[in-house]
């Protein structure tokens, strides 16, 4: 850097992209405390949610959903069904597509863990009002779309 350019965290959006990472980090050591005793970690509940929101996803269809490879899935997928939480079954038409789903005792805790997370996020936003919190959530979505458009086109590049 020369002397006449201003340093990165002097520029607004570079605070701004700062007090993002900083805040997500924070939250995600909280949740990390939060769901502790329920012997769960993030990656764990990230994976336990999109299944409850989407039952009988297949694991390629996960890991595009939390941007993860296949190799992270093989990993923690392992974990959860050998305590008892997820099942995995062969898709009807395809049997080289396995499809994820909570057992019962994965909902129920998969819910437990839901409660905790929004509990504290509603904690720690609550004297946020809504429309404060729909401006960053519209922020942060237009930043994912230029990211997604970004690598698209370094995809395309490279192909």
């Amino acid at each position: 850097m020369n002397k006449n350019q201003a340093f990165p965290w002097d520029h607004p959006r570079f605070r701004s992209w700062i007090g993002v990472a900083r805040a997500c980090q924070l939250m995600q050591q909280a949740v990390t405390r939060a769901i502790a005793d329920l012997g769960i970690k993030p990656p764990h509940l990230d994976i336990l949610v999109n299944l409850y929101r989407f039952q009988g996803i297949s694991q390629q269809e996960l890991a595009r959903k939390l941007l993860v490879g296949r190799s992270n899935m093989s990993m923690l997928l392992p974990q959860l069904e050998k305590r008892g939480l997820i099942e995995r079954n062969p898709d009807a038409k395809d049997k080289r597509v396995l499809r994820l789903s909570l057992t019962p005792t994965g909902r129920t805790l998969t819910e437990e863990a839901m409660t905790i997370q929004t509990g504290l996020i509603e904690r720690i936003l609550s004297q946020t009002p809504e429309d404060r919190c729909l401006q960053v959530a519209d922020a942060m979505e237009d930043i994912i779309r230029i990211l997604q458009t970004l690598e698209t086109a370094d995809d395309e590049e490279e192909g």
